[in-house]
Order: structure tokens, then C-alpha cells, then sequence
């Protein structure tokens, strides 16, 4: 047999058959952490639009002030 032909390693873990490839390294937890450190902040429910003060785009609308 040629060193292309060859099967790759494997193990039993608790999911199951694991095909193990030669150079390539399981993920760390670490690795897992930095990586949900690192993505952008989502809220968790949909938010309010900002439609008070600065961001008030209905206010433009009232212009009885200025008459």
C-alpha cells in the first residue's frame, strides 16, 4: 500500500467514530471562548426603535411651533 492509499485514523468517542487526519487539531475550548469573545453583541429580543429625542424623526413633522 502507498502512503496516499492508506486509511485515516480514527477513534470511538461518545458520538461516535471520529475520523482522525493527519495535521489537522480539534478545537479548543479556548479557541471556542475567543471566538464568542471576539463576535458582535446581538440583543436577545427584538428592540424598541429609538424614536425619542435625536433619533425622533416624527418630530421634523411639527411644525406648528414655527407658524
Amino acid at each position: 500500500m502507498t502512503d496516499d492509499a492508506r486509511p485515516f485514523a480514527s477513534e470511538q468517542t461518545s458520538v461516535g467514530t471520529q475520523t482522525l487526519i493527519t495535521g489537522v487539531a480539534p478545537i479548543t475550548l479556548a479557541q471556542r471562548l475567543a471566538l464568542r469573545a471576539n463576535a458582535p453583541l446581538v440583543p436577545r429580543r427584538a428592540q424598541r426603535p429609538p424614536d425619542h429625542g435625536l433619533f425622533d424623526t416624527a418630530a421634523r413633522d411639527q411644525i406648528e411651533m414655527f407658524r
